[in-house]
């Protein structure tokens, strides 16, 4: 009898299938993101912050691994021995809050003045803008009630202030919500993102590499509205001139001025497309593998090296495993510490040691651009340091 076992014989019928049914995709991605992560770590949210970082370095699978998996990179960086000094201090976290709640006071009416000179001059004056609560339990909720707030304040015309609107945006197969300073909805129906910074604008111009900073967080924010937008019908229009507010000077009165995202936003929207899939790095990595805090040094370090970095100096000012990272690439004398430019430059040569003995005419193909640049350098640095008089022997 055991040949016709749960088989539909006479007088029986088929045992009813209790196996359960199979965890979705994005289920058993989050569960093994949680098991990389710790399971009793909580998740570090991705911001805009982070995601125009990763944007800038889109090979790095180290950083996309952790990030995606919520990891707490300055807490990791710490338990390696490598301590990072990157972040805002608490002074610059405390002034830049109280001159964002300066600027948003009396239900931003100051911030809807600047929008309104600087960005938008022939619509109506924002003389009573609505500002409509975002509050839900929750990222997703938080995201739905936003999504909810445009559509309605694109129904009713006039200006909308969103203090503090949530979004999201799909960054390699995870999701990340975002939290923008705020997003002004015009009476035509269009938005714009307003980045509030307390870095302060001189003579009407600021430090442009901090300028360049905002401009592609903004840039990650207006690619997360485009998001929302597509679903409505009909779509509003994104502003790609986003408005950066900074404080006057050296006082706490606002100023601001309108900055053009649009080649940021081509270029973070194309370095996301090009970031490798985190479910694909997760599932190459060996099971049991945590980049838990608490876990031991060398377990720890044996984890994160599992995971391939792509270092350069730029990580310094954009990552908190920087000094980790920069310690491994002097260790490999990885020509990448040098930088990207010299970098791309070297072609096939990885080393310091492999671009010193092409050089020397000790290694490499001559038939190399590379090689032969390095060669011809070599022999001018030569011929220079000569003593007067002396032939020099052209190199190989």
């Amino acid at each position: 009898m055991s040949e016709f076992h749960g088989s539909a014989g006479r007088g029986s019928h088929p045992e009813p299938d209790r196996t359960p049914p199979p965890a979705t995709r994005g289920k058993r991605l989050r569960q093994r993101l949680a098991e990389l992560r710790g399971p009793d770590v909580p998740a570090k949210a991705l911001d805009a912050r982070a995601l125009a970082a990763l944007a800038a370095n889109p090979g790095c699978r180290r950083r996309a691994i952790l990030d995606g998996a919520g990891v707490d990179k300055a807490a990791l960086a710490s338990a390696l021995g490598a301590p990072s000094g990157f972040g805002q201090s608490q002074f610059a976290l405390t002034r830049g809050n109280a001159f964002e709640a300066r600027v948003k006071a009396d239900g931003g009416a100051e911030l809807l003045r600047l929008v309104h000179s600087r960005l938008d001059p022939g619509a109506e004056p924002p003389a009573a803008a609505a500002v409509p609560d975002l509050s839900a339990p929750g990222p997703e909720g938080r995201t739905a009630r936003t999504a909810l707030a445009l559509r309605e304040a694109v129904a009713a015309g006039g200006w909308t202030l969103l203090d503090h609107p949530m979004l999201a945006l799909d960054v390699a197969g995870s999701l990340a919500f975002l939290e923008p300073d705020a997003v002004v909805v015009h009476p035509d129906g269009s938005w714009t993102v307003v980045e509030i910074k307390s870095f302060p604008m001189l003579d009407g111009s600021a430090d442009p590499a901090k300028v360049g900073a905002a401009a592609r967080q903004a840039a990650v924010y207006v690619l997360a509205l485009e998001g929302v937008a597509a679903r409505l019908d009909p779509a509003p229009r994104v502003r790609h001139r986003v408005l950066l507010v900074c404080p006057k000077d050296f006082s706490n009165l606002a100023t601001a001025s309108a900055v053009d995202v649009r080649k940021q936003r081509a270029v973070t929207a194309r370095q996301l497309a090009r970031l490798t899939r985190i479910e694909e790095i997760a599932d190459a990595l060996p099971e049991g593998m945590c980049f838990a805090p608490d876990r031991p040094a060398e377990e720890l370090t044996a984890a994160v090296e599992a995971v391939p970095a792509t270092y350069a100096p730029e990580c310094l000012s954009a990552c908190e495993l920087a000094f980790h990272c920069r310690e491994r690439s002097r260790a490999a004398d990885a020509v990448t510490r040098l930088g990207r430019p010299l970098r791309a430059d070297l072609g096939g040569l990885t080393t310091v040691e492999d671009v010193l003995a092409a050089a020397r005419g000790e290694s490499g193909d001559p038939g190399d651009p590379a090689v032969a640049a390095l060669r011809r350098a070599a022999a001018l640095r030569a011929e220079a340091l000569a003593p007067a008089g002396r032939a020099v022997a052209p190199c190989p």
